[in-house]
């Protein structure tokens, strides 16, 4: 049987039929040539109050079984990202619980895919949102840290010191920055990850590490991480500019991880040549999780053809997923969630579920059915037209 449904699409509606095969779903071992983390959203309580600056409310029940999806198709869990919306609508209280109870059903990853040891599946953000807006001492900045990196420690879960809007409003320059996070590595247990998010994720970000130009912020990074091996495992990077990416990933020292966050260009960064490769901490595994286990598992085999295959038809989803507004990407994540049935609605903390237009999300609806990432076309279909009427389309 044939499904379509009318799609705003080029400025008029457009029949559209269903063309993807959905992409075979089961469960996966975690990957060995790999690591792999999905940045998983949070699901909105469908009975409280989400709008924008209420207290954030979350459903449960839908967010952890979200992550039990995601580590049953072998990925890892990367928690309380800007995925989850920090700083866009998931408070610090939300974001203490939310850490506390997916730690606590995370899975430990295999020995063989962990260097050596066994740990917990899921890495958790540590960052500094728990101060207001504004200016302040880069000692409050610290101890800002201080407290979310004890929530990590407490959990067993390895930290992933995020980005800091505070420490990029208070820092004066690259030394301040070093300050910072020397004092952070030599209180942290484990290795952990470095977090580069640039300003089209979060404009207030511009000018990260110190500098304006990447070029020298790159240096500042790479004398940080030298002087801190062993302290450090890897570092996110979320630039969008793989040529970028593959610079610093050669610059780093051997054992240090590069784990990209590149949303456009994610399958030839994790492929990588002969030498060297991106591992993956990335929010569109989260939309592709299926696609991107099904990949990773060809990687495994040596069927590059088929890694290739798979993971090809993903991009143009994600680039529109992540196009700019690029903050707005989290609308697209909860959007799948829901049409995929992992979600009872289409509602997202602080009311983000309004970032993205109709026309938008029926192209986002489009490029998944392409993908193969509609796992239950049925349900997508019936999910979307119902949402197209009520924004006044006769879908």
């Amino acid at each position: 049987m044939t499904l379509s449904l009318r799609l705003p699409l080029d400025g008029g509606l457009e029949t559209y039929e269903l063309v993807g095969e959905p992409v075979a779903h089961g469960t996966y071992e975690p990957a060995r040539s790999r690591l792999a983390f999905a940045a998983a959203h949070v699901v909105a309580d469908p009975l409280a109050d989400n709008s924008p600056g209420a207290p954030a409310v979350i459903d449960w029940e839908h967010t952890l079984g979200f992550r039990r999806h995601l580590w049953s198709l072998g990925l890892s869990v990367a928690e309380a990202m800007d995925t989850a919306q920090r700083g866009m609508g998931l408070d610090w209280p939300a974001t203490q619980e939310l850490i506390r109870r997916s730690a606590a059903e995370a899975p430990t990853r295999p020995a063989s895919a962990a260097g050596g040891e066994t740990t917990k599946r899921i890495a958790v953000g540590v960052g500094t949102d728990q101060l207001p807006a504004g200016v302040h001492p880069l000692e409050a900045v610290i101890g800002a840290y201080e407290e979310q990196l004890a929530l990590a420690e407490e959990v067993g879960a390895q930290p992933i010191l995020m980005a800091s809007r505070a420490l990029c409003a208070a820092a004066g320059g690259p030394d301040d920055y070093r300050k910072v996070y020397d004092r952070l590595l030599s209180q942290s247990s484990r290795p952990v990850i470095l977090h580069w998010l640039g300003s089209m994720f979060d404009p207030a970000l511009d000018g990260y590490w110190g500098s304006d130009s990447l070029d020298t912020a790159a240096d500042v990074v790479t004398e940080l991480i030298a002087e801190n091996t062993g302290r450090v495992d890897g570092i996110k990077v979320s630039l969008l500019d793989d040529a970028k990416e593959i610079a610093l990933r050669n610059r780093l020292p051997e054992g240090v991880r590069l784990y990209t966050g590149d949303d456009f260009n994610y399958p030839s960064l994790i492929r990588g040549d002969d030498e060297r490769y991106s591992d993956a901490l990335l929010g569109i595994f989260a939309a592709i999780a299926p696609a991107a286990a099904a990949a990773l598992k060809a990687l495994d085999d040596g069927d590059l053809a088929k890694y290739d295959e798979i993971f090809a038809p993903t991009v143009p989803l994600a680039r529109q997923i992540f196009s700019a507004p690029t903050y707005y990407y989290k609308t697209g994540i909860a959007f799948l969630a829901w049409l995929n049935g992992h979600q009872p609605g289409f509602g997202m903390v602080g009311g983000l579920q309004t970032g993205r237009s109709l026309p938008h999300l029926a192209e986002t609806f489009r490029l998944a059915d392409a993908a193969g990432v509609l796992t239950s076309p049925e349900l997508a279909v019936d999910r979307f037209r119902k949402l197209l009427v009520v924004g006044g389309i006769d879908a």
